[in-house]
């Protein structure tokens, strides 16, 4: 039997424990596990490698992938899944495993429904937005490099006394925005999901000011509605009577080495793959729901699902939005 797997799209912290934990459920059952290089781009091209325990054993503490990701643009045509089907049929696959977020599994289910293989896909994406899963693959490690960058900022904020706006990623959800500004003791987040009141954000940092707070510091997801960090900074400057500073994250919150929490569940998520391969199953997405492993249909995994208002109906964010 041989397997497949890729990881497609942007990267995330915990893409390489879960190929581990694939190549080391599959080699007791005498399952050969191919890496497509740079996700659906070597599935067209039939670039891959053989992943062995030795190749994989040292990758779970590694940041990105060892086989490479990418946006295929070919892979959105038929013209380019009918080249990539040539490469699974020549390759003798039992399967395939894809690793990425919603762009990565609604491909994964046209190519599956078009010619009726078994493809199974890992939610991998920093941003916490498919549908189905609590959790997915780099959320964790990304909340956490933004939470330790506000922690720094705070620091200079508080010395200096400015008000600092600190740009996070999450272009259509503010999760990664909402967790580090709650963890990071942030004054305010802006996101997505909450229409921003620029007046009343205003009046609210102004009372922290007036209440005697030396420096502060407003988390904001660069899809808010006002636009990024640079944007309302340069609406605020005017207003309050306090230098303000911007600090855009970026790329630096899909690279590092993956937190405890994304190389345990990410092992789990990967396991979990190659089982569902070997019992014929296709079109599923395995995410985390409570706690629990659950199997997600891909119509339903390739929706983005924002967290947010469960997050609110729980009263948690609130004091920040």
């Amino acid at each position: 039997m041989k397997i497949g797997i890729l990881t497609s799209g942007g990267d995330s912290p915990g893409m390489n424990a879960a190929i581990r934990a694939i190549v080391n459920e599959a080699i007791p059952l005498q399952i050969e596990i191919l890496g497509f290089i740079e996700g659906y781009q070597g599935l067209i091209q039939g670039n891959c490698q053989p992943l062995d325990s030795k190749i994989v054993q040292p990758v779970i503490r590694w940041g990105g992938s060892i086989i490479k990701s990418s946006r295929c643009a070919e892979f959105l045509e038929r013209q380019g899944r009918d080249r990539a089907f040539k490469t699974y049929q020549n390759l003798n696959l039992s399967g395939l495993i894809v690793i990425g977020g919603n762009g990565t599994v609604t491909g994964a289910m046209e190519f599956s429904q078009e010619n009726e293989i078994n493809i199974i896909g890992l939610p991998g994406t920093i941003d916490n937005d498919i549908s189905g899963t609590d959790y997915t693959i780099g959320f964790d490690t990304a909340v956490n490099t933004a939470m330790q960058a506000i922690d720094k900022i705070q620091d200079t904020a508080n010395t200096m006394e400015n008000l600092f706006f600190v740009e996070v990623m999450g272009r259509h959800s503010g999760e990664i925005a909402l967790m580090s500004a709650i963890a990071g003791g942030a004054d305010a987040a802006l996101i997505p999901e909450v229409p921003t009141d620029l007046d009343n954000l205003i009046h609210r940092l102004s009372q922290e000011l007036s209440a005697g707070k030396e420096g502060l510091v407003v988390v904001v997801a660069e899809g808010d509605d006002l636009g990024k960090a640079i944007e309302i900074a340069k609406k605020t400057r005017n207003k309050l009577n306090i230098t303000t500073k911007v600090t855009v994250l970026g790329h630096t919150q899909r690279g590092g080495s993956p937190t405890a929490r994304d190389r345990y569940l990410s092992t789990l998520l990967g396991a979990k793959a190659v089982q569902l391969i070997v019992q014929g199953k296709t079109q599923i997405m395995i995410g985390i729901k409570e706690g629990k492993l659950v199997e997600v249909p891909f119509t339903q995994a390739s929706q983005k699902e924002s967290h947010v208002q469960k997050m609110f109906s729980q009263g948690i964010i609130r004091i920040l939005t």
